[in-house]
């Protein structure tokens, strides 16, 4: 299975506040996550496709993968 994060450990990670992630997730923006009763956890794979998807070689071009 794989690893789960935290959204403070993904903060960190990303260097961003949990509040950020807390309102791209109200936006459906960021990394899938998932809910497990009140609590909220980001798989590692989740996580690192969302950066992967998010590579940019210029401002204004989506890098081609």
């Amino acid at each position: 299975m794989d690893e789960l994060m935290t959204p403070e450990q993904l903060a960190e990670y990303l260097q961003v506040s949990t509040g950020t992630l807390s309102n791209d997730r109200y936006l459906g923006r960021g990394p899938r996550f998932i809910r497990v009763g009140r609590k909220i956890r980001y798989a590692r794979a989740d996580v690192q496709a969302y950066l992967d998807a998010n590579i940019h070689t210029r401002t204004d071009l989506r890098a081609a993968v």
